[in-house]
């Protein structure tokens, strides 16, 4: 897995993201998984509010 953005960034010849490794593109999906899980829970969470009021 931390050698496919280097594969990747080869064969399309795209340079710009070449500085980030493997590991930092693990964490960067993670952490927007995550952000978007939460903005997810704040959302019900907010429907939920208005259905017992």
């Amino acid at each position: 897995i931390a050698i496919a953005p280097t594969m990747l960034f080869r064969a399309t010849g795209v340079t710009v993201l070449e500085q980030f490794g493997g590991t930092s593109i693990l964490i960067m999906v993670g952490v927007a998984l995550e952000t978007m899980t939460q903005l997810e829970s704040q959302l019900v969470m907010r429907h939920y509010d208005g259905f017992f009021k």
